[in-house]
């Protein structure tokens, strides 16, 4: 099982595939390099890295800032955006042009979403775990994610607390929304999870791994063995894991 060694770890495992990074079971190099290596990874994912450049903006001129020639969508002020999340404005600023850069209409459809989250496991078929995860950022289910929807899921995976992180994770994978992981929804999210990480990365994976590790997993955190993971249940296992805890910190100062 060379796939994730703590099956509990599988869930924040699952949220850390927002980032393109793997783990392989190697030791890690040193915190730097680590976080360094993270953080340039992030902003290619946001296309940041492949942005063209750009003027320096001033951090007083909120319209230059946003300012765009095609935007449907104009995002809130960054005033208020700092106001809402965690973030600094020059950190905004960073995010919105990456965002732009990849949705210049201001917005993002499920399609688009796929598609840029595809190309950082194109080893294998991202497209159901990125649908799972542009549910958890298109919280007023409108069917698009808009650059607010997006900075307050990150705020909260790379700045909010750990019940706050674990909230998020959670919600992640309850499926329907009514306050609970089943067996079904946890093997659905686990299947993605393989499919998204492809066959080529793990040729000797069984076809019975997702629901061993489902198993693991309800045997873990199913505390009163009722057939399902309440938020409450996930949250006290996950804190008295140490290596979920540990896991956690890689979000901190990603950027």
């Amino acid at each position: 099982m060379a796939f994730i060694p703590q099956t509990a770890g599988v869930l924040l495992k699952g949220v850390k595939g927002l980032f393109p990074w793997r783990s392989s079971g190697k030791s890690n190099p040193s915190n730097s390099q680590s976080k360094k290596s993270i953080k340039q990874r992030f902003l290619k994912l946001l296309a940041c890295c492949s942005a063209p450049a750009t003027p320096s903006v001033s951090e007083n001129s909120i319209e230059d800032d946003f300012e765009l020639s095609t935007v449907c969508h104009r995002p809130e002020s960054m005033d208020k955006l700092q106001e809402q999340t965690k973030f600094t404005k020059k950190e905004l600023q960073v995010l919105y042009r990456g965002f732009k850069n990849e949705c210049p209409s201001g917005v993002v459809n499920e399609e688009n979403f796929k598609t840029i989250y595809s190309q950082f496991f194109p080893q294998g078929d991202s497209s159901m775990y990125a649908h799972f995860l542009f549910e958890a950022f298109d919280t007023d289910k409108n069917g698009s994610v808009s650059f607010e929807d997006f900075v307050f899921g990150l705020s909260i995976i790379l700045r909010g607390t750990i019940n706050d992180r674990l909230n998020w994770a959670f919600n992640l994978y309850d499926l329907n929304k009514d306050g609970c992981i089943t067996k079904e929804e946890m093997l659905d999210i686990m299947k993605s999870i393989y499919d998204m990480m492809g066959k080529c990365t793990y040729p000797n994976m069984q076809d019975e791994a997702p629901r061993e590790h489902v198993e693991n997993f309800f045997q873990k955190m199913d505390r009163n063995k009722d057939g399902v993971v309440t938020i409450e249940e996930f949250i006290e296992s996950c804190q008295k894991d140490e290596n979920i805890m540990q896991s956690m910190q890689l979000f901190d100062n990603v950027i």
